[in-house]
């Protein structure tokens, strides 16, 4: 899966981490759901991720409680 190298990784500004805390291991149910709808909407309008958003979509609903 090479589908990145066109992207300039030094061009990104990331946002700092503080390392010398732990994080996560584990989104939380909100987070979950927040991610599912970015790759949901991301696979309906097309493009060229849309077909791994929705492949990446069906997999995190498939391993998460609903919302209600």
């Amino acid at each position: 899966m090479d589908d990145y190298r066109h992207i300039e990784l030094d061009g990104i500004a990331f946002v700092p981490v503080d390392r010398t805390t732990e994080r996560l291991a584990l989104l939380s149910r909100d987070e979950a759901h927040d991610l599912l709808r970015l790759l949901s909407t991301i696979a309906e309008e097309g493009g060229p991720m849309s077909v791994e958003a929705g492949r990446l979509a069906r997999e995190i609903a498939a391993r998460i409680p609903s919302e209600n």
